[in-house]
């Protein structure tokens, strides 16, 4: 028997097949479109356009894999959060999906803050901040913009929530991905009526109902089974990519963290209990196993890298050649790497700085050092924060574009001091909805499997753990209390600045 992990992201849609054992026998890769000629600060795709690149990536993975399709049992989808998929009476997308990265809805989401009581009120009562990027504020937005389009919106859906409509006919929210809403009570997970009713009262009949991650969405319909050749086919619950990572990196006990060093940083953890934020800073997210998912988001890594490589004209050999010839600390040379604002500190009009130029520091090697070590350092701040609330970490597991860079690595595990490890499997997200949909399988057929369990047999790290250097703790947690007390000091400066900056093209925080 096989199994499909589905990864529906923002670029494109990643397909891996898998056998009982985990191990992956064939891949496929569908891209992407964008809506184009968009509003500054507008980020919209065709839900349409996931199911095109859905069926080619499968039909890719398939021809790979050379299995019989009609010996796949069960699938789970992955899907980039946050997004808004609005549908009509009869199941049918209103409009283009307003996606994730979506921060036209500023107002709209500040509206809803201030509608319950400000930002510790949102938090105290839902157990969740509402960010820009979040669904409740999109919401809010096709009412007050598309007045028409919101008086025809049946049903409100998440993108990987439409992936397993379409596959089933089923409308449902798993836990983990209906956290990222906005609208949910993260404590007692059942849809937040006040947070509901500051949108509309009305619109809690077009939220789906909420179900537990182990309960599957129901079966591919006939139609489509027929079309792949396949027969009887589970559609496990899915989630979240950061949910479907943290079963694909093996995060779904305590003491494991998952980091991902990609255009944005992302750190998460399993916790068995709601792990609450009271300023917000970490997200309070539920899991995709029946547990919760506090996750600290950067927005600068591996964006800023590129840029300093672009310059120079470097590869990432070169970068990582040059900045292994400087000390750690870099000889005291700071980068706050706030190329794109930040979220974590909550820096959104920030911008990069580079602190302690001299004869010395003012070199390549020396840059490139830096570049590395500000990015790690902007995420141990979060990483702090999540420590002083009770994680315990004893291992961190790295994905990412930056996972690729030993050296990289190495930093992370000095400046955060834990051990790190790397993943035989680098696409987290689609192998954990492939993992998901083995324990969503197992449990149809009345096998009592625990995920944990499922998890611990088939995701491969490492054969060795990167440990923190002796005496590299006390360098970067001076490092690390400059770096803080930069941005703390240069905080109000940035607003000052945003006056008189010249404002990107498109750039929706352009005054």
């Amino acid at each position: 028997m096989f199994f499909l992990g589905i990864d529906s992201g923002t670029q494109g849609t990643k397909v891996l097949v898998i056998d009982l054992k985990g191990r992956v026998l064939g891949r496929g890769y569908s891209p992407h479109r964008r809506v184009e000629n968009l509003k500054p600060g507008e980020s919209e795709q065709q839900p349409e356009d996931w199911v095109r690149a859905m069926e080619t990536a499968l039909g890719s993975a398939l021809r790979q894999a050379r299995i019989d399709p009609e010996k796949i049992v069960s699938l789970g989808i992955s899907g980039q959060q946050h997004g808004f998929v609005a549908l009509d009476r009869t199941g049918r997308p209103i409009r283009p999906a307003k996606l994730w990265n979506d921060t036209s809805t500023i107002e709209e989401t500040e509206i809803l803050v201030r509608r319950l009581g400000g930002k510790k009120r949102y938090i105290r009562k839902l157990g969740i901040g509402l960010a820009v990027g979040y669904t409740a504020s999109k919401i809010l937005w096709l009412k007050r913009h598309e007045p028409r389009n919101y008086a025809r919106l049946h049903t409100v859906l998440l993108p990987h929530n439409y992936l397993n409509f379409f596959l089933t006919g089923t409308p449902v929210m798993e836990y983990g991905d209906a956290s990222g809403t906005g609208l949910m009570d993260i404590k007692k997970r059942v849809w937040h009526r006040e947070a509901v009713s500051a949108i509309e009262p009305a619109l809690r009949l077009k939220l789906p109902p909420l179900r537990h991650p182990a309960e599957p969405v129901g079966l591919v319909k006939k139609s489509l089974a027929v079309r792949w050749g396949m027969k009887r086919v589970l559609v496990a619950s899915g989630g979240g990519d950061n949910m479907m990572a943290a079963i694909g990196s093996g995060n779904v006990v305590p003491g494991i963290c998952t980091v991902s060093l990609g255009t944005s940083g992302t750190i998460y953890s399993y916790s068995p209990t709601p792990f609450v934020d009271p300023e917000g800073e970490i997200a309070a997210f539920c899991d995709s196993t029946g547990g919760w998912l506090p996750l600290l988001c950067t927005m600068n890594v591996t964006n800023t890298t590129e840029i300093l490589k672009e310059l120079f004209g470097w590869t990432n050999k070169d970068l990582e050649r040059l900045a292994g010839q400087a000390p750690e600390g870099a000889g005291g040379l700071l980068f706050l790497p706030f190329i794109d604002g930040e979220r974590v500190p909550e820096l959104p009009w920030s911008s990069g700085v580079l602190f302690g130029l001299n004869r010395q520091t003012f070199q390549p090697s020396y840059l490139s050092r830096a570049f590395l070590e500000g990015t790690i350092l902007n995420l141990g701040y979060g990483f702090s924060r999540m420590r002083a609330l009770g994680l315990r970490p004893s291992e961190i597991r790295a994905t990412g574009g930056g996972s690729r860079s030993r050296l990289w690595l190495q930093i992370l595990a000095d400046i955060l001091q834990t051990p790190v490890v790397t993943l035989a499997e680098q696409e987290a997200a689609a192998f954990g909805a492939a993992l998901q949909a083995i324990w969503a399988y197992e449990t149809d057929r009345g096998k009592e499997s625990a995920i944990a369990t499922i998890v611990a047999e088939r995701v491969k790290t490492g054969l060795r753990p990167i440990e923190p250097h002796a005496g590299s703790g006390a360098v970067y947690r001076s490092l690390q209390k400059r770096f803080h007390s930069l941005w703390k000091t240069l905080r109000g400066e940035f607003k000052a600045h945003r006056t008189f900056s010249v404002s990107r093209p498109g750039d929706p925080r352009a005054v």
